[in-house]
């Protein structure tokens, strides 16, 4: 892994924001935003529901020229406008390296991306997608199409975005996820990942970054995700019994 990574560094434009006050502006982890350095491959955003992962990998997909939806470049559709403006305050400084593909991966809206690319093959006649894709992905079960794409369209030297990949994939896919990552890392591949899953965030080679704690640099065990997967799995009686209290 000793290529220049693609993305560099990520700037926050602030001088061009007119109201703090104002959504995305607002949510705590933008405000207080200036910008990141990122020096791994493979680097995991972690953080609660509501923190901001999903706004920075959305944005950064944005600035990248990619649907907010899913997909390569060619991928320019939109079933609804949901995007922030975020994306139109940020720079992204980049090495002289030019990725072989570009490519963003958002399972909370994968079934819009699978049936774009259907549309795209019955009503535009991209047959070629079909051999690209390796059939059409509504024929396959969200995990394995999920994974399907990436066996399919991801390549060495490529950027990656994922948002919350775990959502499409049992504990066993995870860890051909995680396979397929580390190949794909050692070829010149650079990923940018959000996520709540203790699996994948257990790469070795990554870099994990706690949204929680403004981007803070934590290590694997010193996560919350671990920690909360941890106590419960080894004490999934004690918990359940405190979870359950009445009043709780």
């Amino acid at each position: 892994m000793k290529n220049e990574l693609f993305i560099k560094e990520i700037v926050f434009n602030r001088e061009k924001v007119s109201d703090f006050d104002q959504y995305p502006f607002s949510i705590p982890l933008v405000k207080n935003f200036s910008n990141l350095k990122l020096s791994k491959n493979v680097t995991f955003f972690v953080g609660e529901n509501g923190v901001g992962k999903s706004t920075f990998i959305e944005a950064i997909a944005l600035l990248l020229g990619l649907s907010s939806e899913s997909g390569s470049k060619n991928f320019l559709y939109c079933s609804k406008n949901t995007h922030s403006s975020f994306y139109k305050y940020l720079t992204l400084y980049k090495s002289g390296r030019v990725p072989t593909t570009k490519y963003f991966l958002r399972a909370e809206s994968f079934y819009n991306f699978s049936t774009e690319m259907e549309r795209l093959v019955k009503e535009d006649h991209f047959t070629e997608l079909l051999n690209v894709y390796d059939g059409f992905l509504h024929e396959c079960s969200h995990g394995e199409a999920f994974l399907k794409v990436i066996k399919n369209r991801f390549f060495k030297n490529g950027l990656y975005i994922l948002d919350e990949p775990e959502s499409a994939l049992s504990p066993n896919r995870q860890m051909a996820l995680l396979c397929l990552i580390d190949e794909l890392a050692k070829n010149g591949s650079q990923f940018i990942i959000a996520t709540h899953s203790p699996i994948l965030i257990s790469y070795r080679e990554g870099e994990i970054l706690d949204l929680n704690q403004g981007f803070k640099k934590v290590e694997y065990k010193e996560t919350e995700i671990y920690k909360t997967y941890k106590l419960f799995l080894e004490n999934s009686e004690k918990m359940q019994e405190y979870l359950f209290l009445e009043g709780n």
